[in-house]
Parts: C-alpha cells; structure tokens; sequence
C-alpha cells in the first residue's frame, strides 16, 4: 500500500498584511488510479493564530513544511488506513438473496 499526501490547497486570511487563519486541504491517496486497490480522500482544517495554531506572519513566509505542520496528519493517516481497511482490504459483502429457494413441504 503505498499512501501519498499532497498539500492541494492553502487559503490565507489576512489582517494588517499577516496571515490571521489558513483554511487547509490535503489530498490523500493509495496506490495508483485504475489499481483496484486505489483510494482517494480529501481532509480540510483552518488553522487560527489567535488559536496558537502558528504565529501571524506574512502569507509568502509560510513553506510548504510550516502549512503541512498545521495539519492534524497524525488524526488524518489513522482515518485514512481505516477507509482504505473498510473500503479495499476489507470491504462489507451484502448478502445475495437466493430467489430460487422453495420452503421445505415438512
């Protein structure tokens, strides 16, 4: 299984020319597209200064690491290898009816 993640969006808020609040989406991804064992999520956050998520700033002092940082990766990686366990590795099989089955006479 191999999971990719991707920063896809990062929205700045600002106030005064420094960053206020980020508003975050990351992409995540297993295997390849067209593998049947591919799976794609996407997990958003907003990361607040005033919530001690990360010190104002201007917007073009923040890399690609410090946004990442803000991030709850570690929430996000367990939710993830779960959908991938219930959707791929073990996925619910419904139960077929069988249309043909005749009630016993005794």
């Amino acid at each position: 299984m191999a999971v990719t993640k991707k920063l896809t969006k990062a929205i700045p808020a600002e106030k005064s020319s420094k960053a206020q609040e980020w508003s975050l989406e990351m992409t995540y991804e297993n295997d390849s597209e067209g593998d049947a064992t591919y799976y794609k999520s996407v997990f958003t956050c907003k990361a607040v200064a005033a919530d001690g998520d990360f010190t104002a700033a201007a917007k073009g002092s923040f890399n690609l690491a410090a946004l990442t940082a803000m991030c709850p990766t570690s929430s996000w990686d367990a939710v993830f290898a779960s959908q991938v366990d219930s959707v791929i590795t073990n996925p619910i099989v419904p139960a077929v009816p069988d249309t043909a089955f005749e009630v016993p006479s005794s």
